[in-house]
């Protein structure tokens, strides 16, 4: 899946965290699966059945995929969100890191989004005290972008307006 990562404004985010490639090729199988159960009725239904499937499949996988976006002093991954000034240092991992990360490293009473085929992982621990969770573990194709973006909006935060 291509990249969609934009970075807008001083502190907007947002990065779509589509299926790879493997997944969405995967997915296309299922299409000549039905059409071989409805090729004994009528090929050119079972063909217009193996489209259908095959395209509802893909498209209910790109819309199911989750969004992670920093705007207005939020971070947002998924239907979960956080304001900027609950957040410490994010702290980019690639790699080997990256593997550590999201598994031996990963923290039970993180909150996560891990995605597989997503190599690059941000953490950002939790600073307020009355949250149980202790840190967040995002999934990122432009895992320093996202970094990036965390930090600039929590400067835009906790500067004072004029």
């Amino acid at each position: 899946m291509q990249k969609t990562a934009r970075s807008v404004g001083a502190d907007v985010y947002r990065e779509r965290l589509g299926p790879s490639l493997w997944i969405l090729g995967s997915a296309a199988i299922a299409a000549p699966m039905a059409a071989l159960v409805f090729s004994p009725i009528d090929t050119t239904i079972a063909l217009v059945i193996g489209a259908v499937v095959g395209i509802a499949i893909i498209g209910l996988l790109l819309a199911a995929s989750p969004v992670v976006e920093v705007r207005g002093g939020e971070l947002r991954t998924g239907r979960a969100h956080i304001g900027v000034e609950f957040l410490g240092v994010p702290e980019v991992h690639l790699g080997d890191a990256a593997r550590h990360a999201r598994g031996a490293g990963l923290d039970p009473r993180s909150w996560h989004l891990i995605r597989g085929g997503i190599d690059g992982v941000v953490v950002i621990p939790v600073t307020d005290p009355d949250d149980p969770t202790t840190a967040w573990t995002i999934s990122s194709r432009t895992p320093d972008r996202l970094a990036a973006a965390v930090r600039r909006a929590q400067v835009t935060r906790s500067t004072p307006s004029r």
